[in-house]
């Protein structure tokens, strides 16, 4: 398939937003947040404490009266230099650019499939900044393939699952793991479409270099297509 067809299919998938968290949850709920390199409120917050960070995400969320702060695809952030895992030395390889759409919300929140699927792969990524538990669905529509991951999720949520196993849509697959196990971020459900999985199990890049953009875009387009949260 296509770069360019593939949003394209997406986008067919359903006209409603899916979900991958509580359907329960009202879109109303949602607040859209920015913490892009520009977003000048962060000139204030120590974003390489997830304390902090946190504070300032559900200060903002209480602020907004929401449930779920989201965001992050194709956002430049500046956050992910306080880990060697994405800041290298050589600033065109410096791997800064987030593919996935963050779901902020409190720890312990469940996480649903966003369709049916089959269990991929599954891992604990545990590179300091790294995704710590996560698992990557596999669906297959119209004789099309394509994955879904979901990272920063608690360990339990990798116990008992196993490759191949069948998940319903909006079957229960996980819960959002607490900071000490998620590699040091505030609690939030990391979501990413993958075309092309390649040769990744349990893993695929979630952020990215400039050099790479186009790449990774084509390969993993805006999730927001399918949850249609704005």
């Amino acid at each position: 398939m296509t770069a360019t067809y593939f949003p394209e299919f997406l986008n067919q998938i359903s006209s409603k937003p899916l979900y991958v968290l509580d359907s329960g949850i009202s879109l109303q709920s949602y607040v859209h947040l920015d913490l892009s390199e520009s977003n000048q409120d962060l000139y204030n917050v120590d974003t390489t404490s997830s304390k902090d960070l946190g504070a300032y995400i559900f200060n903002y969320l209480k602020a907004n009266k929401g449930r779920v702060a989201f965001g992050g695809y194709n956002e430049v952030r500046n956050l992910y230099k306080r880990s060697p895992y994405f800041n290298k030395q050589d600033i065109a390889s410096q791997r800064n650019i987030h593919l996935g759409i963050d779901l902020w919300i409190e720890v312990g929140t469940p996480v649903f499939s966003l369709l049916d699927a089959t269990v991929h792969s599954f891992k604990n990524n545990t590179y300091y900044g790294d995704y710590g538990p996560t698992i990557i669905l596999k669906h297959h529509i119209n004789d099309i393939e394509f994955y879904t991951l979901y990272g920063h999720l608690s360990m339990a949520s990798i116990v008992n699952i196993r490759v191949g196993q069948f998940f319903k849509q909006g079957e229960q697959i996980a819960t959002l793991g607490y900071v000490s196990i998620n590699e040091d971020y505030a609690p939030h459900l990391h979501f990413q479409i993958i075309q092309d999985i390649q040769d990744y199990k349990g893993d695929y890049p979630g952020v990215c270099s400039k050099q790479d953009l186009d790449f990774y875009l084509n390969n993993c387009p805006d999730p927001n297509t399918l949850l249609k949260l704005m």
